[in-house]
């Protein structure tokens, strides 16, 4: 499965990590390819490379979202 970053944080500080079929994917201009993953957790580890707050989508990432 193909992960992106949303390269704008949300309100609380966290750039979430989508899959590549999620609703709430951002814009093209707005997200970071992260790679193919078989776990949403690899791209998370994945993302932190780039920012220091991330987290998973609620709705497309559930196992590697934290509250």
């Amino acid at each position: 499965m193909r992960f992106y970053v949303n390269k704008n944080a949300q309100n609380n500080g966290d750039h979430e990590v989508h899959r590549a079929t999620c609703s709430w994917l951002p814009e093209p201009q707005n997200r970071q390819y992260l790679g193919d993953f078989a776990a949403s957790q690899r791209a998370v580890q994945e993302a932190k490379k780039y920012y220091n707050q991330v987290n998973g989508c609620y709705y497309c990432c559930p196992e590697s979202h934290t509250s």
